[in-house]
C-alpha cells in the first residue's frame, strides 16, 4: 500500500508491533472502535517508515504511538493517546480529562512507561498482525 492509498475518513494509528503492551492497546481499541474511525500500522512495516518520513518524523526517535489524521494533523505520546481515547466509547472517554495537565508532564509520564514496557509487560520477535482484520494496513 502507498500513502496515496491510504483510507480516506481515517484516523491511522501506528503503534509497536513488537510491543505486548501496544498490542493489547491495538486490541482494546478495535474493541470500542465503535465508529469505525482507526486503521492500524506497524512502525515496524514499510508503510510504517512511509508515514512517519511523509509527516516528518524521524524514525530513529520515535517509541511512541502516533495518530495520523491524514491531510489534517499528526499527534504522537500522550497526546496521541489522548486524540484516540476521544473517540472511543467505553471508560478510556474519561481519559480527555488528562488534558488539563501541560503535555510536558503528560509525556514524562508517557515516557517513563514506554521506557519500560518491554520489560514490564514482553516482547514479540514479530509483529503478529491479524490479516484477517481489515483494520490492519
Amino acid at each position: 500500500m502507498e500513502l496515496l492509498e491510504l483510507p480516506k475518513g481515517k484516523k491511522i494509528i501506528l503503534f509497536d508491533g513488537v510491543c505486548n503492551l501496544c498490542d493489547a492497546a491495538v486490541k482494546y481499541i478495535i474493541k470500542y472502535d465503535k465508529s469505525d474511525v482507526f486503521r492500524f500500522v506497524s512502525l515496524q512495516s514499510e508503510l510504517g517508515q512511509s508515514v512517519l518520513k511523509h509527516i516528518g518524523i524521524q524514525s530513529d526517535y520515535i517509541d511512541s504511538i502516533v495518530l495520523y489524521e491524514p491531510g489534517v494533523a499528526y499527534y504522537y505520546k500522550s497526546s496521541a493517546a489522548l486524540e484516540i481515547a476521544k473517540n472511543l466509547q467505553g471508560i478510556f472517554t474519561v481519559a480527555t480529562l488528562f488534558r488539563i495537565l501541560p503535555s510536558g508532564i503528560r509525556d514524562l509520564l508517557y515516557d517513563y512507561v514506554a521506557k519500560n514496557r518491554y520489560k514490564w509487560y514482553g516482547k514479540k520477535e514479530s509483529c503478529c498482525v491479524l490479516t484477517e482484520n481489515s483494520r490492519f494496513l
